[in-house]
């Protein structure tokens, strides 16, 4: 039985390699899914675009275990937006988290983030 992909299921994918790459410091699938006028809001206020985030993205982070909980992906027409809460473990083994937005545009057919708020 054929089962089609969903717009969800793809940005559900797409949301657990953001986090994947977050973890993992990956520039190459962030280049991948990023649209070329991405900005972010990192949790210290900073306002950074595409090639700022790729390049504190290179540097690796502190954080281990990093997960994306309660994710509410919302769809409107040819916008996303995901919602969700973050856990982790910080270097000293204790307990951290947070929350993140991010809004995904459906360019030429694909699903491209084009921004990203966090909070810690």
């Amino acid at each position: 039985m054929d089962q089609k992909v969903t717009d969800h299921d793809i940005l559900a994918g797409l949301n657990r390699d953001y986090i994947d790459s977050v973890q993992n410091s990956d520039v190459s699938r962030f280049d991948e899914i990023l649209a070329p006028d991405f900005y972010c809001s990192n949790p210290d206020r900073s306002l950074v675009d595409r090639a700022g985030f790729l390049k504190q993205t290179a540097n690796p982070v502190a954080i281990r275990n990093l997960k994306a909980e309660d994710v509410l992906i919302r769809i409107i027409g040819d916008v996303a937006i995901i919602h969700a809460r973050t856990s982790y473990l910080m270097p000293d083994g204790s307990a951290g988290g947070g929350r993140y937005t991010d809004v995904w545009a459906k360019i030429n057919g694909q699903w491209l983030a084009v921004s990203a708020h966090v909070t810690r």
